[in-house]
């Protein structure tokens, strides 16, 4: 293996996305990752579609494009954990793992003897997970929490879509994959102060918490200015003019960050009096009385094609851009020359499409390993290594405790 975290095993007993999602940047940056899945049905989201991946015939399979978005480069292993011997195949992997990431609801592994004081008693060492849409005390502790939901009730939905318009959920679940990338900065962290101290801990991850701490400045805004945000649709609560315009034939996305850039911005569209009207100077101006600036800049850039204020705020050096749909960003220029499509050989004999990690390293590049696995790949291999021989497998087979 390579990658800075190839000293690491990591058991994934999560579904759908966000433990999912830890998991997967966790192997992009070279841990062993264990996914442990439920015999027959495995990971929630393998069934979540169309769209599905096609086989070599161009049937489709049982890949769901929503699975493969968040399980590459991970081993699947089938294993019943309602069986007491289920039980005792996972209590022996957690034992090899410095980590384990798991969403069930609150309290519910400890049934198995898989919940964190169980396993810290076999293990000290170890570092447990656990995520949840509210997490492990409080009165919603024993809710269960969904993206949406969560997008709803910790305030994204009351600051996204038209000011005028309906609370608008963002286009992805980003609830689930902020709390996915927090876990794995929270897991990171725990491993190291183990390297310092030799024990482990337990992480109470949430996605509600996560969910209104990453509002940032908007939640600051309310908290120092003492004023509830509201829907911009997508003008920038504490920056003017940062917005989209309508074109003659489209839309345009303009980003003035600071005094100088609005002087230069004026100019290209040919209104350099507005940088040098009080109304407008500064910032904290143009804020105030931003309804007026907008209205004028609007008629403005209604005035000429996409193309054209394209190549006139590049020459202005005003910050600006397309407004792309999915698959012109991967048509980019600069998604193309950065390799953000990575393509993976499938055990069906086909090819799958995988969006690259983000993070570049200069001295441990991450390698894409392997594809998502399917479901139970890699059961046999991984209870051999625990020492199970080919007639035990059998026999667990065949009483359905793996699959």
């Amino acid at each position: 293996m390579t990658g800075p975290l190839s000293h690491l095993t990591i058991l994934d007993l999560s579904r759908v996305l966000a433990g999912p999602w830890a998991g997967q940047i966790l192997a992009d940056l070279g841990a062993q990752v264990i996914k442990v899945e439920r015999p027959g049905s495995g990971d929630d989201t393998r069934a979540w579609g169309p769209p599905f991946l096609k086989d070599a015939a161009g049937n489709d399979s049982r890949e769901s494009a929503y699975y493969l978005a968040a399980n590459r480069g991970k081993r699947s292993v089938a294993i019943d954990i309602a069986r007491p011997e289920g039980q005792a195949i996972v209590k022996r992997l957690a034992r090899r793992s410095d980590a384990l990431i798991e969403n069930y609801r609150v309290g519910g592994l400890a049934r198995y003897g898989l919940d964190y004081e169980s396993l810290a008693a076999l293990h000290p060492g170890l570092v447990y997970c656990s995520i949840t849409g509210f997490g492990q005390d409080g009165p919603l502790a024993a809710e269960p929490g969904y993206d949406f939901l969560i997008q709803g009730m910790a305030g994204l939905m009351s600051i996204t879509g038209p000011e005028d318009g309906p609370p608008t959920k963002v286009g992805t679940a980003v609830a689930d994959l902020t709390t996915g990338m927090y876990a794995v900065i929270a897991i990171l962290a725990a491993i190291a102060h183990r390297e310092k101290t030799g024990h482990g801990q337990h992480i109470d991850m949430a996605l509600f918490d996560t969910q209104l701490g990453w509002l940032a400045n908007q939640n600051m805004n309310y908290l120092v200015g003492g004023t509830v945000p509201h829907r911009r649709g997508n003008a920038h609560p504490n920056i003017v003019p940062y917005q989209d315009f309508a074109t003659r034939d489209g839309h345009i996305i303009v980003c003035v960050g600071n005094d100088r850039q609005f002087a230069r911005f004026a100019e290209a569209i040919e209104e350099p009096g507005l940088a040098a009207d009080a109304r407008f100077a500064t910032n904290a101006a143009r804020v105030r009385n931003r309804k007026e600036l907008v209205g004028i800049i609007a008629r403005r850039m209604g005035a000429r094609k996409t193309d054209e204020w394209l190549r006139i705020l590049k020459r202005a050096r005003v910050p600006h851009g397309p407004i792309n749909d999915i698959a012109g960003a991967f048509a980019h220029p600069q998604a193309i020359h950065r390799g953000l499509r990575v393509e993976l050989d499938h055990p069906l004999g086909v090819r799958v499409p995988t969006v690259a990690n983000p993070i570049r390293f200069s001295g441990t590049a991450i390698a894409y390993r392997d594809p998502p696995p399917m479901l139970g790949q890699h059961t046999d291999a991984v209870l051999g290594e625990l020492g199970y021989d080919a007639d035990e497998i059998a026999r667990l087979r065949k009483a359905g405790v793996v699959g």
